[in-house]
Parts: C-alpha cells; structure tokens; sequence
C-alpha cells in the first residue's frame, strides 16, 4: 500500500515539474515577445529610446513628434507583427494537430495562393468586389478569395467518407489553381502593377492602420476561445480516429470547426499584411518539442513561438539594411527554409 502511494506521489511531483517547466518556458517567451515590441517600437529611421517610448505611452506625453511616430506608426505595425504571428501560429498548430501531417499548414489548403489572386484581381484588374474604399481594395479582395477557399474545404470536409488525406490533396489543388491564375495576371500587368503585386506577395507590414490591427485582435481572440474550449477533443485527435471516437469526440465535427477557424484566422491575418511563408510551419513544431501534443499547453506556445518569430523577423527586416524595411515575408521564408528542410531531413527515417 504505502509503494502504491509512493509510486503516485513520484508520479504527481514529475507532472508538476513537468508543469513548471512548461509555464517557465511561456512566461519566458512572453517577456521575450515584449522586449521584441520595444525594441521594434524603438528602432527605425530614428532610434527612440525606450524610455521614451514609456513616457509617451503612459502619459501621452513626448518629445517633438515622438508621440506620433510612436502611436500611430511603429506600435501599431509592432503590434500587428505579434497578432498575425500568434494567429499564424495557431493555424498552423491546428491544422498540423486534425490532418496528423507534420508539414501541413493554413497555406497548404490554398488560402495563401487565393489571398494573392484577389489582391491581383485588385491591383491588376481593378477589380473591386464589395466596393470597398480604394485604400482596402486589395484588402478585401484578398480576404474575399481567402475565405471562398475556407468555404469551398469546408463544404468539401462536409461530404461523407472524407478522409484527412483528401481534405489536403484538395487544398493542394486549390492552391496549384489559384497560383496559375495569378501568374496569368502577372503576365498581363503592366510594370507598375506587377511591382505592386509581387511586393504584396511578399508581406509587410509598413501599411498597418490600429483599424486593422484590432480587426486582427478580435478574430484571433474569438478563434482561440472556441479552439481552447475544445481543447481536449484537439488533444484527443492526436491519436488515430477510432481511438479518437473511442473517447467520445466527434472527429468529424472536430475536424470541421479546426478547418474553419484556422482558415479565418489566416485569411483575416493575410488578407492585412500579405502572404507570410513557413510561420504557421515552424512554430508548431518548436511547440511540439518544448511541451508536446497537450493542447493546453501546444496551442498557447504556437501562439506565442509565432508571435516571437514575426516579431523577431520585423526587426530584422529594419536592421540588416540601414534605412531600408524589408518586406517581412522574405525575412521569414529565409529563416524558415533552411527549417523546413532540416525537418525534412530528421523525417527521412521515419518515412521509409
């Protein structure tokens, strides 16, 4: 009796350290994203001290035209690059949790491929589908084609017999569609055009508004409220779905609801900034071996590891050419290729 009792103490002390650890490495990553937010709102054109920029947010008060600079330009493209990053992050941790496929992503469904179409609709063909202001035109085109591709997999997700394997062939055939229209409008555009274009396709963040960033905010909470509220059903879809089923959750439902907050998650997020590549790859996976497949505990750090990384890839885009921002997308996909191969390479084994 007192081994049995023994034995579940020692049992309950490694949960708990385990535990520990786990909120250690999240408050650490947290007070690193916020470090990141100062040192993105401090450096630019001109470097403003981080005092100062306490200074103008706590009392509103600041030198020359700090206040403006800090307010209404820097914070909110700081703040932006920590929401797209959490919510690319959790899609990504999402999609790679339902599909049980450790190089899948929102953008592996098509939903990058159909923001680049409608922005190209916008910029080439002046197309504006919901008369929106001239300044949102590729915004809501983009948004338009991205959650036409949420809803075409999703109703494709509601046929009976669908398989995770199909749900993903189906999003890689939408995605070779989309890429084929837009390099159509590619080839028709004029040079002006197609500078704009392939800019868009590079993401950035130098046309955040605190409009867009709170657009961003609210569909990023309300997403991770129902993700998290489910969140054991998430854990439980780890396992194969017989198991799954065996435990009492709807797979299929499960799965259905996962497909659509991810892909409004992405689509809100790209629709803003423009396509951001290997995000919502990468987090997940550094996630998964810091905490494991825990929701309570992946989800949160996907989020959080995503944030990190655009946070951290915006201030590179501002640093390693002096008065030139480059486009953020490009900062990602070098830090995110070499990633992605690696984890191809640390996969092969297993794959044979």
């Amino acid at each position: 009796m007192n081994h049995e009792i023994n034995k579940i103490e020692k049992n309950r002390k490694i949960y708990d350290s385990l535990i520990r650890r786990r909120l250690v490495i999240i408050s650490g990553l947290t007070v690193a994203i916020f470090a990141l937010l100062l040192a993105n709102i401090s450096i630019g054109s001109t470097a403003i001290p981080v005092r100062e920029i306490l200074r103008v947010v706590f009392t509103g008060v600041g030198q020359n035209n700090n206040k403006m600079i800090i307010m209404d330009i820097r914070m909110p493209m700081a703040l932006m690059a920590i929401v797209v990053g959490a919510s690319l992050g959790i899609g990504g941790c999402e999609i790679q949790t339902i599909l049980r496929n450790p190089i899948a992503s929102p953008f592996t469904l098509g939903i990058s491929s159909a923001a680049s179409f409608g922005a190209a609709m916008g910029l080439v063909l002046n197309n504006n589908l919901f008369n929106a202001p001239e300044s949102l035109v590729v915004t809501a085109n983009a948004f338009a084609f991205s959650l036409l591709v949420a809803v075409l997999i999703y109703i494709f997700s509601l046929q009976p017999q669908i398989g995770k394997t199909a749900i993903i062939l189906f999003g890689i055939a939408l995605n070779f569609l989309f890429t084929a229209l837009t390099t159509i409008l590619q080839y028709i555009a004029d040079e002006d055009q197609l500078q704009s274009l392939i800019f868009w396709n590079f993401g950035s963040l130098l046309r955040t508004t605190w409009t867009k960033f709170y657009i961003v905010l609210i569909i990023l909470i309300f997403c991770t409220v129902i993700l998290s509220k489910n969140a054991w059903k998430l854990t439980a879809m780890t396992l194969d779905d017989t198991k799954a089923k065996s435990l009492g959750v709807d797979t299929t439902k499960v799965r259905r609801m996962a497909i659509f907050l991810t892909s409004l998650l992405s689509a809100v997020a790209i629709s803003f900034v423009g396509t951001i590549g290997f995000v919502g790859l990468i987090a997940p996976h550094i996630a998964r071996q810091l905490v494991g497949e825990d929701q309570r505990f992946f989800m949160p750090l996907s989020a959080i590891i995503g944030a990190f990384l655009l946070s951290l890839a915006f201030l590179i885009s501002k640093i390693v050419i002096r008065g030139v921002i480059l486009p953020i997308g490009l900062v990602t996909s070098v830090i995110g290729i070499p990633f992605f191969i690696g984890i191809i390479f640390s996969r092969m084994g297993s794959m044979q």
